[in-house]
């Protein structure tokens, strides 16, 4: 799917290139980290999308969010996310998912608390 390039403005030019899918927590029933890269220019960055379809019948709301890191934490993610073997499995026990898919004594994802961000951006269609 592509996206808007929050560097180059270039509409379709941003892309996922590595996915992780992580269990559901006390807010979110889909949680995704995501490393994204724009095909113009040598911007690359994380996203994290999030889905809720909590509350009434029909009611769903979802948030994706791009972060602009440095490009020594975006490698650690990447090279993290990369040894695991079912990263579209949100049920797997791996070192990865157990370190990336954190969750708070209240039960909130927080693996991402840590990395440290220059600002976020809106993941736009």
């Amino acid at each position: 799917m592509p996206f808007t390039c929050p560097a180059c403005s270039t509409w379709g030019a941003l892309r996922i290139t590595t996915r992780l899918e992580l269990a559901p927590d006390s807010r979110s029933d889909e949680i995704a980290l995501q490393v994204v890269k724009c095909s113009r220019c040598d911007f690359a960055g994380i996203a994290v999308y999030e889905e809720s379809r909590r509350g009434p019948l029909g009611d769903e709301s979802f948030d994706h969010t791009g972060y602009r890191v440095s490009r020594e934490d975006l490698q650690a993610l990447r090279k993290a996310m990369r040894q695991c073997p079912r990263p579209k499995d949100a049920r797997c026990t791996c070192a990865t998912h157990r370190t990336l898919g954190h969750k708070n004594a209240a039960g909130r994802w927080d693996a991402l608390d840590d990395v440290p961000y220059k600002e976020t951006f809106r993941m736009e269609l």
